[in-house]
């Protein structure tokens, strides 16, 4: 037998840890040294031994990515965003990893007719997208970027308003820490100004003076604004000028700029607080102020708008307001204070006083937040487990009691929807993306003052896509408690015998009518996917990939497992901390819903989940392996336990309000340990495993996929790992590659559903 067709053995180095009076001995703890050449080597054995394992697979691998590739338009064009005196948009050209993003002059707006919609209707798509348009500027080749390194992952790029300068962001590692530059794009040229270990989010000031931007601890926390000079050389020693600093671990920070170019922003927040300072952009080196002090447990954002010629803060929050409201503040009462030891209610509430509700909280509808223009106001909010967005018109002598939101419609079924790409405070169109798992993403912009559609654009699907060959469904299982876990489906019809003819089907009606089909038909082969943290929904949407195992007959399905946010902050909160392992249990309720509703059968099933959803892969791997036939783990958590312990890794003291502080609390640490998957690898049948990481993941570091693998080897899984050594968090970079990372994925999918020599 030949090396790579043996699985690496891991060597076993006892390690030893205690906490709270408890020994665990670690024994492949050594593997974290990123820097050993003998971890290093394993990694690469793991890589061999997973192609060798692969190996058979190829030639479907190399067929999907035909398929990918054959229903993408390789060179294409993005809709063009007004932002001042121009229109910019991306392209994308055959046999190119990356986009390129171009320019072109927009006709000036009429100063005695700005909200004409033909100022600010893009100019339409060309015939022949592989042809520059006329008058085209390229400002930004990240495929030039990209020349001598494996991986590039842009972080900022912003254009100052007189579109004069750029500043652009790259990371070429995958660590997320950035490089930042300016350019001239009157010149092309760069200036000398170069700031090294920036995170993402960098901008300029509206007069163009300046760029702000942040820097990050040790432990890669984002906790410093800086203020850099155009034309100047960057960082501290070149004279940037340290605007704020956070000292406390268990905040980040971010900075930004209001739509209304009026205010620059800088937010402090941790998982459950935040605090907002601001400054009138005009003087961009003045002191910043707070609008309202920290209160532990008050989490808030603002935006800054005009209604009936008052300048006002909307502040979304949770004070009182589980599911949150929206108050509309005057700005001149809001003036905050530089006092930082200012905390508690009465202090905030003395700040913010007198307070107008816009949006008031009902239970059930989860306020997002809001965004202002100068002529309405847009609301994002979810209900039933689907996004929602809502648009107020603003008018003189409309006061914000009498505002009303008048949700969009697009469509039925399950439809995701939300703004993007609406820059300018006056434009009189709001830009709308929406798509369902059965509807390509279209982009569309709604005219405000008339209600009218304008489709910009529906994304090309080649080879003959027609969405009246899918049906997309809602079911809901039943935990173990009794709570209602919704769960979205997607098929082929006259493929999913289970599903056919029963698509349509919503709330209670869903679970009853998948009951009544249990064994009336043949069970069809399922991925299960989830996640359930960070209050993030897994919101139904297309995917070009997907299709290759639709077409295949392979069911796809979402469970909205508690922990995450679809259905409102009680589900988020429910799933956290010392009740994290509803979030388990609630994925292996789904997985026994659609075997007992006869869509599946537990040797048809695959589970998958990615980074948080990587624990649940290796939490339900231990608690039900019997109703999986395989599990996907992409960059997964799966030694939470060990990560949250050690204070000094990325990001882990902003991680305690997620997941618990076992580093202090007893209590914490005996729960984690209970569902922690590495802690509770067992003597018993696993389905295959598949693990996927990347070496420069500075959010779940590739230590625990690794180590979870050993163990998993030591009692006899079927376990695969796959370490990208030139990669980060999300992945290879390019699309190409991901659509071969992807490639891979979904032929190893197939090969343990058994259809593997399905043509699709």
């Amino acid at each position: 037998m030949s090396e790579t067709s043996t699985a690496p053995i891991a060597e076993r180095i006892p390690h030893r840890r205690e906490h709270h009076g408890d020994v665990v001995v670690d024994h492949y703890e050594w593997l974290r040294d990123k820097e050993s050449p003998a971890v290093l080597d394993h990694l690469r054995a793991e890589n061999a031994y997973s192609d060798a394992r692969m190996a058979h697979l190829e030639p479907l691998r190399e067929r999907i990515v035909a398929e990918i590739k054959g229903r993408v338009r390789e060179t294409d064009m993005g809709i063009p965003v007004r932002e001042g005196d121009w229109w910019y948009y991306g392209r994308t050209v055959e046999g190119l990893q990356y986009a390129i993003q171009c320019r072109v002059p927009a006709a000036p707006i009429d100063p005695a007719n700005p909200q004409d919609p033909a100022a600010w209707t893009p100019p339409p798509p060309l015939d022949d997208p592989s042809q520059p348009r006329e008058g085209e500027q390229v400002i930004l080749d990240a495929n030039a970027e990209a020349e001598g390194h494996e991986f590039l992952s842009l972080g900022s790029l912003d254009i100052t308003l007189d579109g004069r300068f750029m500043l652009y962001a790259v990371d070429t590692e995958g660590d997320e820490r950035y490089t930042l530059r300016i350019r001239d794009l009157t010149t092309g040229e760069n200036l000398p100004d170069e700031i090294a270990e920036t995170a993402a989010g960098a901008f300029f000031s509206p007069d163009g003076r300046f760029v702000l931007y942040c820097t990050v601890d040790d432990s890669w926390r984002p906790d410093t604004v800086w203020r850099h000079a155009v034309g100047t050389i960057g960082g501290e020693a070149g004279g940037d000028v340290r605007v704020f600093h956070e000292p406390d671990e268990s905040y980040w920070v971010g900075a930004g700029l209001t739509r209304s170019q009026r205010f620059l922003l800088i937010e402090a927040s941790s998982s459950i607080t935040s605090e907002v300072r601001y400054l009138d952009a005009s003087t961009p080196e003045g002191e910043f102020a707070v609008i309202r002090p920290r209160v532990d447990g008050v989490e808030y954002d603002v935006e800054h708008a005009i209604i009936d010629g008052r300048d006002r803060w909307l502040i979304t929050h949770n004070d009182g307001a589980p599911d949150f409201q929206v108050d509309s503040v005057p700005i001149e009462a809001g003036t905050g204070s530089t006092d930082t030891g200012s905390t508690g209610t009465e202090a905030a509430d003395a700040a913010l006083a007198p307070v107008v509700t816009l949006v008031p909280h009902l239970p059930g509808r989860r306020v997002e937040g809001v965004d202002a223009f100068a002529g309405f106001l847009v609301l994002d909010s979810r209900r039933d487990g689907l996004p929602r967005t809502g648009v107020a018109r603003l008018a003189p002598g409309i006061r914000e009691q009498d505002l009303d939101f008048v949700d969009l419609e697009v469509g039925d079924g399950l439809i995701s929807i939300g703004a993007s790409g609406n820059p300018e405070w006056g434009q009189p169109m709001l830009r709308v993306g929406y798509t369902s798992f059965i509807e390509p993403a279209t982009v569309a912009n709604h005219v405000v003052a008339t209600g009218e559609w304008i489709i910009l654009k529906r994304q090309p699907v080649l080879g003959g896509y027609d969405p009246a060959d899918y049906a997309e469904r809602r079911d809901w299982a039943v935990a173990d408690d009794g709570t209602r876990i919704p769960i979205s489906l997607v098929w082929k019809r006259g493929l999913v015998p289970a599903l056919d003819g029963a698509d349509g089907a919503d709330g209670a009606d869903g679970a009853d009518s998948a009951g009544a089909r249990e064994g009336a038909a043949e069970p069809s082969p399922t991925l299960l996917y989830g996640y359930g943290s960070y209050e993030a929904s897994m919101d139904p949407g297309f995917s070009i990939p997907r299709l290759s195992l639709l077409d295949r007959g392979v069911v796809f399905a979402i469970a909205h497992v508690r922990g995450g946010g679809e259905m409102g902050r009680a589900w988020y909160e429910n799933g956290k901390t010392l009740t994290k392992t509803n979030t388990f249990t609630d994925f292996v309720a789904s997985a026994r819903h659609l075997i007992d509703a006869g869509v599946t059968a537990p040797d048809r099933i695959v589970a998958e989940g990615g980074s948080a959803g990587g624990l649940l892969m290796g939490a339900v791997a231990n608690i039900a392996p019997e109703l999986f036939a395989g599990i996907l783990a992409d960059v997964p958590f799966v030694d939470p336990l060990t990560s949250i312990l050690m204070p000094e890794l990325p990001l882990t003291v902003i991680e305690w309000d997620e997941w618990g502080d076992p580093l202090h609390d007893p209590d914490v640490y005996a729960y984690m340990k209970a569902y922690a998957p590495y802690e509770n690898v067992t003597e018993q049948p696993y389905p295959r495993i598949l693990a996927v990481t990347s070496l420069n993941d500075t959010r779940v570091l590739y230590v625990e996929p690794a180590k979870w693998v050993a163990r998993l080897r030591e009692v006899g899984a079927d376990v695969l790992l796959r370490c990208e050594m030139e990669a980060g968090h999300g992945g290879v970079s390019g699309r190409y590659s991901a659509w071969n990372q992807r490639a891979i994925e979904l032929a190893w999918m197939l090969d343990v559903l058994g259809r593997a020599d399905t043509a699709p």
